[in-house]
């Protein structure tokens, strides 16, 4: 059988493979693409490497091949053995691409936070089971709220004095990372739920700018040239503008979700998180002032309508269609923050 994979590195180049298989072994190999390899002959020891591996080789079976037939003093440029190893995998069919998707949008609707944390589980879980199609949802809100990261510590991230002082409600996701300060209409809030396959052998820190490149086009529609900051932040040259965070299920779906701050109120914020001032300390802000507002200072416009060009841009990029939030799954998310995500128990996981 004939394969065909493709495969652009986030801030390189374009690989492509052209494969022959037959019994469960890969038999004939092209490796190509708009890369650069010194010495040209190198490209014989990739198409070695890949030649005769079985085709259910896993990304770490093929990245170390690759590694281990590369001659010595070989250079490889705007590409990796991790993108050959990728793209030998999409070829396969066992790993996807955004096209490979038949995805679904759910624009901003008013949702109590604890409802919200909780429709990531359950999308996510739906995503695993194969009753959902991939989806990116944009999450709307009325309440405060500060939504901790999996493993932090209550007590340790939040005064919960000044919260309640405040009317801010704090619940915690199933994903890591840290706080996320959420007063209605301060920041822009969206959730990915995906197929594993999507970032198949892709570490976190590799899949962050990937699931995002296209978030990254929309900002710049609208005049910020943002990028990625190791681990986990968005940036533009003015500073920190939002992070991301990522769980994936053993079942092999994923969430990964991003908030970006539109208007934030940074004087309650560091009353509230006790580390709000460690937090903004390495973002140009000498102190607490009275608003933080990058995307709306920096784009000039509302929030709603970065939001439209958002859902314009992931539309655009991936065919994805407009849809609406089914009863049976709010209902289930009603369910679960109920006997979850509101207890204390589950708050105060980590004390």
């Amino acid at each position: 059988m004939m394969h065909h994979g493709e495969y652009k590195v986030v801030g390189g180049k374009l690989v492509v493979v052209d494969l022959d298989t037959a019994d469960g072994v890969i038999t004939e190999v092209s490796l190509n693409g708009d890369f650069f390899l010194e010495p040209d002959d190198a490209l014989d020891d990739l198409n070695d490497a890949i030649r005769g591996l079985p085709t259910d080789a896993s990304h770490s079976t093929i990245r170390t091949a690759v590694i281990e037939n590369l001659r010595e003093g070989a250079v490889m440029f705007g590409f990796d053995e991790d993108a050959v190893a990728r793209v030998v995998r999409r070829a396969l069919g066992h790993a996807t691409k955004w096209e490979d998707h038949e995805w679904e949008i759910l624009g901003p609707e008013i949702i109590p936070i604890t409802e919200q944390v909780a429709l990531d589980e359950v999308l996510t879980r739906q995503i695993a089971k194969g009753t959902r199609k991939p989806t990116i949802r944009f999450w709307d809100w009325s309440e405060g709220a500060v939504v901790i990261g999996s493993f932090q510590s209550l007590k340790n991230e939040v005064d919960i004095e000044q919260a309640e002082k405040h009317g801010i409600k704090v619940v915690r996701r199933i994903s890591g990372g840290g706080a996320m300060f959420m007063e209605a209409g301060n920041c822009i809030t969206y959730s990915l739920y995906a197929p594993e396959s999507l970032v198949d052998g892709m570490s976190f820190a590799d899949s962050y700018p990937f699931l995002d490149e296209w978030v990254m086009e929309a900002l710049e529609s609208i005049g910020l040239k943002a990028h990625y900051k190791p681990l986990n932040d968005i940036a533009t040259p003015a500073g920190k503008i939002g992070g991301a965070a990522q769980k994936r299920l053993a079942n092999g779906a994923m969430l990964h979700h991003v908030t970006m701050s539109y208007d934030i109120d940074a004087e309650k914020m560091t009353q509230v998180l006790r580390i709000g001032r460690e937090k903004i300390s390495d973002k140009g802000i000498a102190s607490a002032v009275k608003r933080v507002d990058p995307l709306k200072s920096q784009t000039q416009l509302e929030r709603m309508e970065i939001i439209k060009v958002m859902m314009d841009t992931f539309a655009k990029r991936t065919g994805a269609k407009p849809a609406q939030l089914d009863a049976e799954s709010r209902q289930a998310a009603q369910e679960l923050a109920a006997s979850k995500f509101a207890t204390e128990q589950w708050t105060a996981r980590v004390p």
